[in-house]
């Protein structure tokens, strides 16, 4: 990172993937691997390197579904070489049967979130089970063991994730690249007006990740005139940056130093909140 801060950064979106098969065999969400986990294997020991090199203090590190599914063994052993500075997002189907013994056994193993995965690399399009039934008993169980819930969808999705957020007030969800909206019609964002609509549920949100660096920088998107929109709406303690490294192919220098240029135009009270004063509200552990 060529720039210097004030405050911390802290990394709630990055994964770790080995490269060892056969200890850690693969399980990827759809059936497929994903390319940039087959192509750029990252171990603990390497993300700790890049955190080092870009100046990322401590990481919220998510289950990399695409590669292993919703078995987090790989994370919960990383866990534990750098434990004052990582913590797990594990992964989880919340319309399995044992979904709530999977939630201990995680738990129990040093996580401190969950994650759910409704779209991605390996299972285009938006599922729609987010808001079935069997799934209650898991945001009820999130929202008493304060696990905020990291949800990978796209704004398809909203309408689902509405009916929840009202079932659940206590559950927090974090929302995986602000849930992937279309930004490129520029302001006002018609466009992305369900996103701005979930602003009014204070248990909602957003990663801003390296997806969302670019999103807001396409089309006739501009920083400076969707950023005032989104603080105005959620406020910057409703906002917290990741990585999305190794998944977003450059350096994890380059990355940080990308979203600072991005959101330089806030103020720095805004920037210390999405970079890493969000992060420790939902992670109490990587204060």
């Amino acid at each position: 990172m060529s720039q210097k801060t004030s405050f911390p950064i802290i990394d709630v979106h990055c994964h770790v993937v080995s490269p060892d098969r056969v200890t850690y065999p693969l399980a990827p969400i759809g059936g497929q691997q994903s390319d940039w986990s087959s192509q750029r294997p990252t171990t603990p020991q390497q993300l700790i390197e890049a955190m080092d090199a870009a100046g990322v203090a401590k990481a919220a590190v998510v289950q990399a579904s695409t590669a292993y599914g919703h078995n987090s063994s790989y994370l919960a052993d990383s866990l534990k070489y750098f434990p004052d500075r990582f913590t797990g997002v594990f992964s989880i189907d919340p319309l399995e049967a044992d979904a709530q013994d999977q939630i201990d056994r995680w738990v129990g193993r040093g996580m401190t979130g969950m994650r759910v995965f409704t779209t991605g690399s390996t299972m285009p399009g938006q599922q729609t089970w987010l808001d079935d039934e069997r799934a209650y008993p898991t945001w009820e169980k999130a929202g008493k063991l304060k696990l905020p819930v990291a949800v990978q969808m796209t704004a398809q999705g909203i309408p689902l994730l509405v009916k929840i957020l009202k079932q659940f007030p206590n559950t927090n969800f974090a929302l995986d690249h602000l849930a992937r909206p279309s930004l490129g019609d520029g302001a006002p964002y018609a466009a992305a007006a369900s996103l701005f609509e979930l602003a009014a549920f204070p248990n909602v949100y957003l990663k801003f990740t390296s997806r969302t660096a670019e999103n807001v920088q396409s089309g006739k998107a501009t920083p400076e005139t969707f950023l005032p929109k989104l603080i105005s709406a959620f406020g910057s303690n409703r906002i917290l940056w990741g990585s999305n490294y190794p998944a977003h192919d450059d350096s994890l220098s380059n990355i940080v130093d990308i979203a600072l240029g991005v959101l330089k135009s806030l103020p720095v009270a805004d920037q210390a909140n999405i970079f890493s004063g969000t992060a420790t509200h939902l992670y109490p552990s990587l204060k």
